[in-house]
């Protein structure tokens, strides 16, 4: 946790808000990112995707399911990270160093460095799938992939790996239990972990609180206030059912002795809509699930078994896929519509595309008061200083026009107190939004009021 933000300089406070701008104010494993998923035919072109994401939207990183063209072409010169995937069914081919080398030369070379590329995930939940030529192809193909990458000089820009469901996982309750499947632990994920650690390449993960929630559980899936879950091994407190499983994959890494690797959320999100009888699924449920779970992976408080680390993270989805087969929820995990208006909010919009981007049709209660009357979104009495500090982190990190008044010499800087200041970009956030509940819970941290917090020069 850093110091507050009301006690740094006006110079380091301008380079923070700069840094912010790029949502990257605590790093670039901070970073969020979204799951382009192309199974539906109602889809708009992706140039145009890649000029909203880039013009209308603070993501900064891209995962792509296979090696499109027209997708990858469509993203140069916007400077957004990309992530291509090679299919699980060319796994066994990539083992021969030839067709590695083939494959990066039509795949990957003719599009560098104007599109940037930065990792290769060599197929997608191969483990689990359990296929056992590719199984077994797994780790050699992401080797000889390497290799080519190295051969073309481009194994400083682009990293490989390969995500992995929580099947992969014997035991993962409490945390501190969590082990492989007997059989994957030492024969395929030592060698991979170990290709992982001398590449500098992170081990990635898809954990799903939402296929993992029961009625009783509903809240600590979505990081709503909870009784939570206590690990009698470490005596450490869980509050959220992400951190049990991200913990419980360390805990894994760690009986293997690679608990140094950095680990990456490539895949986690929440549908909006399914069966009439599925409890949880709904969009203000969604949209609960993913504006907590940006907040959390990028406040750097990290996990009870990883304290003070973010997490790059990857939304599942960009777009509700109106193919993907299977019950109705798997239609509809998108952030967006097909004609690119927002399911829900979650403030991944700049300012400007709120103005012009029609809301969405999906219902969400609207804010005590309804949206007439004037309310604003204040800290709760006696809120923890350094959650608000995250607050604070968190909506200078979304937009950096939102804090200019609380940097020293602002209309807003006096008093000079985390609180205030808290207090401020809180509600700056909230008035920027569509003024739903959702909008103003930071955590629990939030309230709304109808008392009117502007003081002087400094007008909320």
């Amino acid at each position: 946790m850093g110091k507050p933000l009301a006690s740094f300089s006006s110079s380091i406070v301008s380079t923070i808000l700069l840094l912010a701008s790029a949502f990257n104010i605590l790093g670039a494993e901070g970073s969020i990112g979204v799951n382009y998923g192309t199974v539906a035919d109602n889809l708009p072109p992706p140039a145009q995707v890649a000029h909203f994401l880039l013009e209308s939207t603070i993501i900064n990183r891209v995962r792509l399911f296979d090696t499109n063209t027209e997708i990858i072409q469509a993203f140069a010169h916007t400077g957004i990270a990309i992530t291509i995937t090679v299919p699980n069914d060319q796994i066994p081919h990539l083992t021969n160093l030839g067709f590695a080398q083939e494959w990066v030369k039509s795949n990957v070379q003719p599009y560098v460095p104007a599109t940037n590329i930065v990792r290769i995930l060599v197929g997608n939940e191969v483990i689990s799938i359990e296929n056992k030529l590719s199984v077994a192809s797994l780790v050699p193909a992401m080797k000889a992939l390497h290799t080519a990458l190295v051969r073309a000089s481009l194994d400083h820009r682009i990293k490989i790996s390969t995500p992995h469901s929580l099947g992969i996982l014997s035991s993962s309750s409490p945390p501190s239990t969590g082990k492989f499947r007997q059989g994957y632990a030492t024969r395929i994920l030592k060698p991979l972990l170990r290709f992982l650690r001398a590449t500098n390449s992170p081990f990635m993960i898809n954990p799903y609180p939402f296929f993992g929630f029961s009625a009783d559980t509903l809240d600590y899936a979505l990081f709503r206030p909870n009784s939570g879950v206590f690990d009698e091994n470490t005596k450490l407190s869980y509050t959220n059912m992400l951190d049990g499983q991200l913990d419980a994959v360390f805990s894994a890494m760690k009986l293997l002795g690679f608990s140094d690797i950095e680990i990456v959320i490539a895949e986690t999100g929440w549908p909006s809509q399914g069966e009439s009888s599925q409890l949880g699924v709904d969009a203000e449920s969604a949209a609960q699930y993913n504006r907590n779970l940006m907040q959390h992976v990028t406040s750097g408080a990290g996990t009870p078994l990883m304290p003070n680390r973010t997490f790059e993270t990857y939304i599942f989805a960009l777009f509700n896929e109106d193919l993907k087969p299977g019950p109705p929820s798997e239609r509809n995990f998108g952030l967006f519509q097909p004609d690119m208006t927002p399911v829900y909010n979650i403030g991944i919009l700049r300012p400007k595309a709120k103005s012009s981007i029609p809301t969405s049709p999906a219902p969400v209660s609207p804010g005590p008061g309804g949206p007439k009357e004037k309310i604003w979104c204040l800290p709760k009495p006696g809120a923890d200083v350094e959650a608000l500090q995250r607050n604070i982190d968190y909506v200078c990190g979304l937009e950096a026009e939102y804090c200019k008044p609380i940097q020293e010499g602002g209309e807003c800087f006096m008093p000079n107190t985390v609180k205030a200041h808290a207090a401020f970009a809180m509600n700056a956030y909230y008035q920027g939004t569509e003024k739903n509940g959702y909008d103003c819970d930071f955590e629990q941290t939030a309230a709304i009021s109808n008392v009117n917090p502007s003081y002087g020069n400094c007008k909320y």
